[in-house]
């Protein structure tokens, strides 16, 4: 790997991929381009459709792909696409951001940046055949677990039980589990728990049969309680440049005085009390709840969380 390689930074949706891909662009060197895997994700990012969450690809489907996700990486934006699509202003206004994002990755030699949790089946086929550096994100569970349950977002577990090449290479282990869980719609933390533990087997798996993909994984909790010495820690090992102007952009998005959650209706905000959202699940889940997350993550929980408070 060399500092012009891309970026992906990876891991389970709602575990600080965008704090992690927006703070590893704040010293100018990288592009942030947000989730061109996102089955809503804009034709001017990428021409490829995606049909399912956590689309997985690899050496038997790449030609599908691979076409498109390279001219995002040389940020080729796909104008005429996007103005078809257009149906509102938040439409236009996002193309206007893309565009420009686009245009300034070209111009100064930016490197990519790919922020997308829903790549992380396939970061082995990223660093392979388009050479991105991995940054793999991790939560807590129960601070994921009670982050879907806040925000009402079930998981569909049929967008993983319908991709034949996902189940047979990482998921097939967990198919009856899956089947079973869906049977209660309602089952929010259930299904949190069981999708942290699956991708988190997986991360594992394939973390460790492709040592030689340098692959970096990086704790929320640790980057919430030591920012600048964990963003540091990031920089360098990505080959980025940690400037005054990173620093002080990674403390504004950390501080004390920010609130202490983040709105429902921003969602994507990077400004946060890093330290005082590590609690925040203890007062969203139940006691019933916390077991549930705990018995079926505990295992997995051991590989990343050896000391793990559970209470």
């Amino acid at each position: 790997m060399t500092p012009d390689n891309p970026i992906l930074v990876t891991g389970a949706h709602r575990t600080g991929t965008t704090w992690v891909g927006k703070m590893l662009a704040a010293s100018g060197e990288a592009a942030y381009i947000s989730e061109p895997l996102n089955i809503l994700h804009r034709p001017g990012v990428l021409l490829t459709p995606t049909r399912y969450w956590y689309t997985y690809i690899c050496k038997e489907n790449e030609a599908e792909y691979l076409p498109g996700l390279r001219q995002t990486l040389s940020f080729r934006y796909h104008t005429w696409a996007e103005i078809r699509s257009l149906r509102s202003r938040k439409d236009f206004l996002r193309m206007g951001r893309d565009w420009s994002t686009f245009l300034v990755g070209k111009i100064r030699r930016q490197r990519p940046l790919l922020k997308d949790p829903f790549a992380v089946f396939s970061a082995p086929w990223f660093a392979q055949k388009l050479a991105c550096q991995a940054v793999i994100t991790i939560r807590h569970p129960m601070a994921f677990a009670s982050s879907l349950k806040r925000l009402n977002w079930p998981f569909d577990f049929t967008h993983l039980l319908e991709q034949p090449l996902l189940m047979r290479d990482w998921l097939e282990p967990f198919r009856q589990d899956m089947g079973a869980i869906m049977t209660d719609p309602g089952d929010i933390v259930g299904k949190a728990s069981l999708l942290w533990r699956m991708i988190y087997h997986a991360v594992h798996s394939l973390t460790s049969t492709n040592p030689e993909h340098g692959f970096k994984i990086v704790r929320h909790e640790d980057l919430s309680l030591n920012p600048i010495e964990g963003y540091a820690d990031l920089y360098a090992s990505l080959g980025l440049s940690f400037t005054p102007r990173a620093q002080k952009i990674i403390i504004k998005s950390s501080s004390a005085e920010n609130p202490k959650e983040v709105s429902k209706t921003r969602i994507y905000s990077t400004r946060l009390d890093s330290q005082a959202n590590l609690n925040n699940w203890k007062k969203r889940l139940s006691a019933e709840e916390i077991a549930r997350v705990r018995s079926l993550t505990e295992d997995i929980v051991a590989l990343y969380y050896p000391d793990l408070d559970w209470e």
